[in-house]
């Protein structure tokens, strides 16, 4: 039986990537409890199947809605490409149909017509998110007139989890994925980091890319789309901790969670890290 006591916000990632919504909702909305829950043991989650994805962020999920969550965002774009419709449309009504789970390609796919001039979007993300064409869908939805084109960075993320994002290797990784997308379709004026750890990247992002295209990243869209969705439903507002805490929870060893998640978290402190496992 789930509790109906208030509870924590949860936040889902397969892995660090996470964290980097997690920073950008606390600081719109600080007031709130948080409990972040890393798969890192299962990561990453790109390369998996729907299925196997599916999977993995349904146990992620009904363990977050035990801990007390009324309401968890997948801040991890594979998860949101390839499992939120099904936990939705599926599993929500049978586990308890006033608890919602909510993903962070919708909220940039919102905003991106108020961002492009030209109506032509490029989208670079991990393999999985660009074959879910997710963002594709959901921008076509919302804005049939824009035209999106997207390309896969596959080692984008193992710079940012080795902590090699500001060497000089990384250079020839960021300049070739802009480059190929600025190939695909010269008229691009925005590109979307569908990948949450590419904001890490953006130093390198920035160095290669044209004049007068724009980066979008997710963070400080999926917090103010939360922001929103929390002033519209009063009755989830009020299931929703206010402490101001954060918890971390991670499928991994917690010393390994501590030391990566430095390079995501802006914690001068050190954080405390439990672990779980899930399946």
């Amino acid at each position: 039986m789930l509790s109906s006591s208030p509870g924590p916000i949860g936040v889902f990632d397969s892995g660090y990537g996470g964290l980097t919504i997690l920073n950008s909702i606390r600081q719109q909305l600080p007031q709130y409890d948080y409990l972040y829950l890393g798969d890192n043991a299962r990561a990453p989650y790109g390369p998996r199947s729907f299925d196997v994805v599916y999977e993995f962020t349904r146990q992620a999920v009904l363990r977050l809605f035990e801990m007390g969550c009324h309401l968890v965002i997948l801040g991890c774009n594979t998860a949101s490409a390839k499992a939120l419709r099904t936990i939705q449309q599926n599993d929500l009504p049978k586990w308890d149909a006033e608890r919602r789970v909510l993903g962070v390609i919708r909220p940039t796919a919102e905003v991106i017509g108020e961002l492009t001039k030209s109506r032509h979007v490029g989208i670079l993300a991990t393999e999985g998110t660009i074959k879910s064409e997710s963002y594709n869908l959901e921008i076509q939805k919302l804005h049939p007139d824009i035209k999106v084109s997207g390309v896969a960075c596959p080692f984008w993320v193992p710079l940012v989890e080795y902590n090699e994002a500001d060497s000089p290797g990384a250079d020839y990784f960021v300049k070739k994925r802009i480059d190929q997308i600025m190939a695909k379709d010269p008229e691009i004026d925005a590109i979307i980091l569908g990948c949450t750890h590419y904001p890490l990247l953006m130093p390198k992002i920035m160095k290669y890319l044209p004049e007068g295209v724009k980066i979008i990243s997710q963070g400080e869209y999926v917090a103010s789309s939360l922001k929103a969705y929390l002033e519209r439903h009063i009755e989830i507002e009020r299931k929703c901790g206010k402490h101001s805490s954060v918890h971390y929870l991670t499928t991994e060893n917690p010393e390994k969670f501590k030391e990566s998640a430095q390079i995501f978290l802006n914690e001068e402190k050190e954080i405390e890290v439990e672990n779980i496992t899930l399946g």
